[in-house]
Order: C-alpha cells, then sequence, then structure tokens
C-alpha cells in the first residue's frame, strides 16, 4: 500500500496522530509492501514504526499545580464546573455502544429481523433498558433465544472492540 495507509494504521495502533508517527529509514520499503494490520503491527514490534514521545509544555506553575492536584488540592466545589454526572465521564456512551453491538451481533447471527431490530435499537437509544442483561430479557420475552455459548463469544467481541 502507501505509507499514507501506514501510518493512519499505526497511529490507530499506537493511539496517537499520524504526525506523530515515524518509519525508520531503513524500513521504508518494508513499510510501502505492507498491505494489512498485521504487516503495520508486525512493523511496529520490530521498532521500524514508531510514535515520537507526546511533548508536555507545562509551565513550572503548571506543573506545581498538576502535583497538588495528585495529592487531592484544589478540587473543591468552587473550582467544579458541570453536575457531578457529566463530571464522572460518558457512562451512557459505553453502555449504549455495548447494547447496540450485541443487537449487531444478533442480527448478523439472525437471531433477529429486520422489524425487531429496528425496534430495539429505537428502544436502546430511548435509554430503556439499563444494561445489557435486561436487554437480553426483553428480547427473550419476544422470542429471541440466545444461548450461553453465543453469549460469551458476542461478548469477547465486544470486549475485543473496546480494546
Amino acid at each position: 500500500m502507501t505509507i499514507k495507509f501506514v501510518k493512519r494504521v499505526a497511529s490507530e495502533m499506537l493511539g496517537r496522530g499520524v504526525r506523530a508517527i515515524r518509519i525508520k529509514d531503513s524500513a521504508l520499503e518494508e513499510a510501502k509492501r505492507a498491505l494489512t494490520k498485521d504487516d503495520v503491527r508486525k512493523l511496529i514490534k520490530e521498532g521500524s514504526i514508531y510514535a515520537e514521545p507526546e511533548k508536555h509544555n507545562l509551565s513550572l506553575h503548571g506543573k506545581l499545580l498538576k502535583v497538588k492536584r495528585e495529592k487531592g488540592r484544589k478540587r473543591g466545589y468552587g473550582k467544579r464546573r458541570g453536575t457531578a454526572k457529566a463530571r464522572a465521564g460518558r457512562v451512557w456512551e459505553k453502555k449504549v455502544r455495548s447494547q447496540r453491538l450485541l443487537l449487531r451481533k444478533l442480527k448478523e447471527m439472525k437471531k433477529l429481523d429486520n422489524k425487531t431490530f429496528n425496534r430495539f435499537y429505537a428502544l436502546i437509544k430511548g435509554n430503556a433498558f439499563p444494561d445489557k442483561r435486561s436487554l437480553l430479557l426483553h428480547l427473550d420475552e419476544q422470542g429471541v433465544k440466545v444461548s450461553e455459548d453465543e453469549l460469551k463469544q458476542i461478548n469477547e467481541y465486544i470486549k475485543a472492540q473496546y480494546r
């Protein structure tokens, strides 16, 4: 493929921007011949492709504040912006994405027809299910039977998506 492809794939794998990815001159030809993610992964393992270290341009004042915050200082009510839920993270997004992945895998396994899939997709969007287990219970009531082995397989797939 191209160097552009290799850098894009490497940036996804290393969790850095494309501009931070470097390819050693000695491995340039090998990088051009890389066709799959496995090829790029191999080059990263060899050290031919790497990401530059992150730059942290903190002033001395910023560094001191960071140390204090790590100790738990400067985190009182006066410094807080947003509700507790807003500061807690993106719990809803994670929940919804895992439920949607579960639904999609069930559809791929031919357990769901389009009508059922669309109905449950809308329910997930409306925050009808607190977790995947309750979604599975509702699916079971609709006559969609999912065995433990199938559920294990789907859960492994979902965990692989979040790595």
